[in-house]
């Protein structure tokens, strides 16, 4: 259980600060603290793991094979159709899908192992199974189409796919833009890369703006593009009171402000702007060591920005909101925090919130 309430702070007549809350005003350190706060990335979770540089034959595969010989009168040779003509010393057999066995069958050469070998291998396996059959027998390999080495792409895109991936390798945008590209804005659009058993989620605008997490896809991974609309609930002396979408890959404190309308002359008490999520308890230790808690999971910050203060306005524009926060402006310095607390408790949900003080 975290606790972050104090009697001696009802004694002394501030306010009471209920279990599971802590107050952290927005200083420099504070700013610092939670600029370097570590986020998930597609980089960290997978790495710079690029495909393999030769595609290999896998499950379901089709595969077609062409097989030469130097002379007349081989296995794969057919007799001159005129005195002027050679005949043909070749045979293409007709492509094949790899089995669940996998493997392919070749005349005289039988079943061939293939899954998991390159194209250049399987030819070789090929020759030496014909060396002693066929006139100096030469083979080429080629997959017409490679089923294995596919991408899946689903959810708010133009048109789910399964995407083959070239030799050459691929990135996410790539695949996306095989897909037709996204329907929903960059900004609103969440990417999911799954791959076995791990997953990781990113904005697909921070994959645009960023090459590094723009990482290489593998045979076998999913791609899942979801719309998730952003947004932070704001109420008290503001111009509105109102949940509003963030419009923008990310929005600081300054312009969720301005979002809101600003702060109200005749109301706001500009000592008092609050902004309240929740928040690992080692980032709660981070901020603040004396802040009293026990145990993991997370607390409920409380960060108070006094705009009265010189630089204030420089660190609103340094913290960035996030999804779900509570924006809250007081009127009143005597109660603020008091009058906060009473209406996120009280509260069941952040939409809630804001009808209830409109009413």
């Amino acid at each position: 259980m975290i606790e972050a309430s104090s009697d001696s702070k009802a004694k002394s007549g501030k306010p009471v600060i209920p279990a599971g809350y802590a107050v952290v005003d927005i200083d420099r350190h504070v700013v610092d603290v939670l600029a370097h706060q570590p986020a998930e990335t597609l980089h960290g979770r997978f790495g710079e793991r690029r495909p393999a540089p030769t595609q290999n034959v896998g499950v379901g595969d089709t595969v077609q094979v062409a097989i030469w010989e130097a002379s007349a009168g081989g296995l794969f040779s057919s007799a001159s159709i005129s005195p002027d003509s050679t005949g043909q010393h070749s045979a293409v057999i007709p492509a094949q899908l790899v089995g669940s066995d996998g493997s392919i069958t070749v005349p005289f050469a039988g079943r061939i192992p293939v899954v998991g070998l390159s194209t250049a291998a399987i030819e070789q396996q090929i020759v030496k199974r014909l060396k002693d059959k066929a006139i100096d027998p030469q083979v080429i390999v080629s997959i017409k189409d490679n089923m294995s080495s596919r991408v899946t792409v689903l959810g708010d895109v133009s048109a789910s796919a399964q995407v083959q991936l070239s030799p050459r390798g691929e990135k996410i945008l790539d695949v996306i833009a095989a897909a037709g590209g996204v329907r929903t804005p960059p900004y609103e659009t969440f990417v999911t890369l799954m791959r076995g058993e791990r997953t990781a989620t990113m904005p697909l605008q921070q994959i645009i703006s960023n090459p590094r997490e723009n990482v290489y896809v593998l045979p076998g991974d999913t791609l899942s593009l979801q719309k998730i609309a952003r947004s932070f609930t704001v109420f008290g002396a503001t111009g509105a009171n109102n949940l509003i979408d963030f419009g923008a890959q990310g929005i600081t404190l300054q312009e969720a402000l301005a979002k809101a309308g600003g702060l109200r002359d005749s109301q706001a008490d500009p000592s008092g702007v609050f902004l309240m999520r929740r928040e690992p308890v080692e980032i709660a230790r981070t901020l603040d060591p004396s802040i009293p808690m026990t145990g993991h999971g997370q607390i409920n910050i409380i960060y108070r920005l006094n705009l009265r203060s010189t630089g204030s306005y420089f660190l609103a524009q340094q913290i960035t909101i996030k999804d779900k926060d509570i924006l809250y402006v007081a009127s009143a310095p005597s109660n603020d925090v008091q009058k906060f607390l009473s209406l996120v408790q009280t509260a069941t949900s952040p939409v809630i919130q804001a009808k209830s003080l409109s009413n």
